[in-house]
């Protein structure tokens, strides 16, 4: 399944992850490959950005490193039950075009803890609770997800595979990207909001993996993200974003 990451903090988890392969029982394997990504800006959808994306799906011993989950150890693992500790990223925006008058919010880490079942290489559910640290000024909260994934064969060795997952973030998460204060209202004209905690948007989305021959593959993602409840509410939503947003992202990679 396609798992393209950002490429800022891309260094230092990829750093921090191969200090731990230290710890694996295995050498690295997986897939490497580059993308591009046609992408909401900010979760506010206020605009598009068109970004080159690593692609990354790499396993050593207990520790993976993807684009959907970020650095993962599995500190529990037993009939397709892994729980353990977790370290993404979380893109920030930069408040200028119709954004101009709003804060600037920091590329942030996502640090938590996770559980997941997957008894076969083709399904899993799993769930997520982290903190978003790095931001100043009160930016960052606790977030969190739960979802599923299904995975099946469509001929000819392509792959594809479905994705549900259900995002949620507490009140200052929320505030950090959805909310207007009123020094905010002021430089922006964008009225006030505080935005409340709970269910922030679900996202479905549609993978796919084609065979090019000698360990090369394309592959591509197409999602539907849908904002709910506060985040949807929200005027920088109403006035300059989208509740309903979309997301395409495609690479070349490599296993070995």
């Amino acid at each position: 399944m396609p798992r393209l990451f950002p490429s800022s903090l891309l260094a230092g988890l990829l750093s921090l992850g191969l200090a731990c392969s230290a710890w694996g029982d295995s050498g690295i394997t997986g897939e490497l490959g580059l993308g591009i990504g046609y992408q909401p800006h900010d979760p506010t959808g206020s605009r598009y950005d068109t970004t080159p994306l690593p692609y990354l799906d790499l396993d050593w011993g207990d520790v993976s490193l993807s684009g959907d989950d970020g650095l993962t150890w599995d500190a529990f693992k037993s009939n397709g039950v892994s729980m353990g500790p977790y370290i993404n990223y979380l893109q920030g925006r930069n408040a200028d075009g119709s954004l101009r008058g709003l804060r600037d919010v920091p590329d942030m880490a996502d640090v938590g803890g996770f559980i997941q079942y997957a008894p076969d290489d083709f399904w899993r559910v799993f769930a997520s609770v982290g903190q978003a640290v790095g931001g100043g000024g009160g930016q960052g909260g606790m977030l969190g997800k739960i979802g599923g994934e299904i995975g099946y064969p469509l001929g000819m060795g392509i792959i594809g595979s479905n994705n549900l997952t259900l995002h949620f973030a507490d009140a200052r998460q929320n505030q950090t990207f959805f909310g207007v204060s009123t020094k905010e209202f002021l430089a922006s004209g964008i009225e006030r909001y505080h935005a409340g905690g709970g269910l922030q948007n679900f996202t479905l989305t549609q993978n796919i993996q084609v065979p090019l021959g000698n360990n090369w593959s394309l592959v591509a993602s197409a999602s539907w993200i849908r904002l709910v409840n506060s985040a949807a509410n929200s005027t920088i939503v109403r006035d300059k974003g989208e509740v309903n947003q979309g997301q395409v992202q495609t690479a070349i990679s490599y296993k070995f």
